[in-house]
């Protein structure tokens, strides 16, 4: 059978869970071996779609249509490969699958029970993960943080599956150690507390991976050894880096691969790790700034910034400019502070590029609006994907075309002008208030426009982009745009939906329906947002 690690959290959320599985994922892969990656998350929602973004942050869609947690974008990103629907789990999805089999009588008329039946059902879809992908070695992130109720069934079932093959299974804890500012000093303590809270589930880990801001020394090394029971080179120091991309090589350094597959019986082999090397280089090194401003409304969760709402957006911009030596100067602009103040919207002109990432709902559109007009007006690179699309075409419509009250009925379903529309199959939908997983989502294709910006950027004329959304722009309105300077430059095969929009008298203004970051590879950046990121530099020079 496959080999299977699961990866777990101690002391708090966000402690890199997601970047240690898939740092540790492109190590093994670089090594030479089959890798695939599994995100449980402890939710009872049945996928991340219906999840607040300021909360859960991003959704990612995976190419055959499912809304998943931003990790699995991580997993891609680094492992370079399309993770499907099969390697996502929640708790609600666990249990919904359980009742159908019990209501198909496939349990055969026993009692159905929690345990054993629901960690059974996760096996199943662990084993069938591993069998489709044919991996060699599956990487199981586990969310949540050990000692709470929510995740406790999955590591049940990790336990059970330890048990009936204890050679193919292994347990990596990532916890956090402090270093409480009066004090100056690390603690151990907590993490040894998670350590306990494993235990007590019936499972001792394997790996301790210690997240901190600066290096665990030596003395802390050999405490939480004993304290925790895990051999001193078997305790992975992690501090903070500049950039996660650095995680794979910190990780070879400390010989993190060799172990692992030591454990497992697994022939050790040397990585090769040359083009990343290559890469995170050119990123260390980079020191010209390139300055992009991103527009959204998700940003603020109390006094503070949640920048993982745009994950993938913020890794393909790192992605791309990092590839042409520049160094990323992001910076997040409220769309409702330029509601509030338009003239603030003159700062827009300190900037190489602008981009507005998808959204939903009222909240902030008219200053994203006004953000259109001003960088298409002042000849500011543009880039907007998925609402930024929709939102550069009713700017357009308004101050281009003359259509004053024209909108997107998603905002105003009374609009005399609705430039952008719900699609037909999807107004059902809305109607019965079946809001989950039934968006346009996934992989579809989308035939571009010959000697446009977009089919120069991409050097092919049949593309494929994954998507996630109600409304589309509306044909009506097609051949007035074109006449005024806006084409259509992609759309889908058979010229029904439009999928890119350009200007092509602008130096550089696109929307797109989809959503391109989510195809962005560190080694691969996307041909689109490469595009932008010149444009950017055009402007800069």
């Amino acid at each position: 059978m496959s080999k299977f690690i699961f990866v777990v959290g101690g002391v708090m959320s966000g402690v890199g869970k997601g970047t240690t599985t898939a740092a540790l994922g492109r190590l093994l892969l670089s090594k030479g071996y089959r890798v695939t990656a599994v995100k449980i998350d402890p939710y009872v929602n049945i996928d991340a779609g219906t999840m607040n973004p300021t909360e859960h942050g991003e959704v990612f869609v995976t190419e055959d249509g499912d809304e998943t947690d931003q990790d699995i974008g991580s997993y891609e990103r680094f492992l370079d490969t399309n993770i499907l629907s099969l390697n996502y789990m929640t708790t609600g999805r666990v249990y919904q699958s359980v009742i159908e089999r019990e209501r198909k009588l496939e349990y055969r008329g026993k009692c159905v029970q929690v345990v054993p039946d629901v960690p059974n059902e996760v096996i199943r879809r662990l084993e069938n993960s591993a069998k489709k992908s044919r991996a060699e070695i599956v990487l199981v992130e586990v969310g949540g943080t050990v000692g709470e109720y929510e995740n406790i069934l999955f590591l049940e079932a990790a336990r059970m599956m330890k048990l009936a093959h204890p050679g193919d299974i292994l347990f990596v804890l990532v916890s956090y150690l402090p270093v409480p500012h009066r004090l100056g000093e690390m603690k151990t303590k907590p993490t040894q507390h998670a350590v306990r809270a494993l235990n007590a589930a019936g499972i001792q880990a394997d790996f301790i991976v210690a997240r901190s801001e600066q290096a665990m020394d030596e003395l802390r090394r050999r405490k939480m050894s004993v304290f925790c029971n895990v051999a001193t080179e078997d305790i992975i120091p992690a501090p903070d880096l500049s950039s996660v991309y650095e995680a794979p090589l910190h990780y070879d350094k400390e010989n993190f691969g060799q172990r692992v597959l030591k454990k497992l019986n697994l022939r050790v082999r040397r990585p090769d790790l040359r083009g990343w090397k290559v890469m995170v280089r050119r990123m260390q090194t980079a020191t010209k700034p390139l300055r992009i401003g991103i527009v959204g409304k998700y940003f603020s969760t109390g006094n503070f910034i949640l920048s993982d709402v745009y994950f993938s957006v913020i890794e393909a911009l790192w992605h791309a400019i990092g590839q042409q030596g520049y160094k990323p100067e992001l910076v997040w602009l409220n769309s409702e502070e330029y509601e509030k103040n338009p003239r603030k919207v003159q700062e827009l002109e300190r900037f190489d590029g602008v981009l507005i990432p998808g959204g939903f709902g009222t909240r902030g559109v008219e200053g994203k609006i006004k953000v259109i007009q001003f960088v298409r007006e002042h000849r500011i690179a543009y880039f907007g994907l998925c609402y930024g699309m929709q939102l550069a075409a009713v700017e357009f419509a308004r101050n281009v075309c003359g259509l004053k009250k024209a909108n997107t009925t998603e905002v105003d379903p009374k609009t005399p002008h609705p430039v952008i529309t719900i699609l037909p199959e999807q107004e059902k939908f809305t109607k019965e208030l079946r809001y989950g997983g039934t968006m346009r989502l996934g992989a579809y294709p989308c035939a571009l426009k010959k000697g446009s910006v977009a089919e120069r950027a991409y050097k092919e004329r049949l593309i494929m982009e994954r998507h996630r959304h109600r409304y589309e722009f509306n044909n009506t309105y097609r051949e007035q745009f074109e006449s005024r300077g806006m084409i259509a430059s992609g759309t889908s095969p058979d010229g029904r939906l439009v999928e890119i929009v350009e200007i092509p008298k602008h130096p550089f203004f696109v929307g797109v329906q989809f959503h391109p970051e989510f195809l962005s590879r560190p080694l691969r950046p996307h041909p689109l947002f490469r595009a932008f990121v010149k444009a950017a530099m055009r402007r800069k020079k």
